[in-house]
């Protein structure tokens, strides 16, 4: 084979390699690396942890984050950023986030030696105040009962916290279910009041 013909060969094979490579894409994680509620709104993506804070080590520079049965442990350096709305701020933040509160870590490194160079803590669901039921009113619905009050309870918690327990008269529609079942749960009466209720504010 001649030199010319050998470096067109070369370069062909060189470039089959080069697209085999990119078009294989980001590796999955091994591991989950995002809650079931998460889901709802976000994808699982490489590089980012999504679940809830159970706690924060500024001994060690680390912290845990639950993603249902697993717990990933998640270094961090004081260069890590916090977002929380529109605040940005270091390290020292991690002190303030509520444990259990969402969040989703951004990292570098792979799962098993992750580096946070971002945590972004999931932000309240803002609601309405008119559209808010006060506590007393709502005692006031559920003693006249469903029928009386004209209106629907609707315990939007997953499954099995709802099993735990919920508010009398409550028919359990967990949120992530919400579009592959409200038609079979919610009543066709667009007259009765619909009050829904979660864990949380989030």
């Amino acid at each position: 084979m001649s030199e010319g013909k050998f470096g067109e060969v070369f370069a062909a094979v060189a470039a089959g390699v080069f697209v085999l490579a990119v078009g294989a894409g980001p590796a999955a994680a091994g591991k989950p690396n995002i809650m079931e509620s998460c889901k709802i709104c976000h994808q699982a993506a490489d590089g980012v942890v999504r679940g809830k804070l159970v706690s924060v080590s500024g001994e060690f520079k680390s912290l845990n984050v639950s993603v249902g049965s697993l717990v990933w442990i998640v270094k961090y350096g004081d260069d890590l950023k916090v977002k929380e709305g529109e605040k940005v701020g270091g390290a020292d933040a991690l002190k303030t986030i509520p444990r259990d509160r969402e969040i989703a870590v951004t990292f570098t490194g792979d799962e098993k030696s992750p580096l946070a160079v971002q945590v972004a803590v999931k932000q309240p669901f803002k609601v309405a105040a008119e559209k808010i039921v006060p506590i007393e009113k709502m005692q006031e619905l559920v003693a006249q009962g469903p029928e009386a009050g004209r209106f629907m309870l609707v315990d939007s918690r997953p499954g099995p916290v709802f099993a735990e327990g919920f508010i009398p008269g409550a028919v359990s529609l967990p949120y992530a279910a919400f579009k592959e079942k409200a038609a079979t749960v919610l009543p066709a009466d667009k007259g009765v009041l619909l009050v829904l209720y979660c864990g949380g504010e989030t």
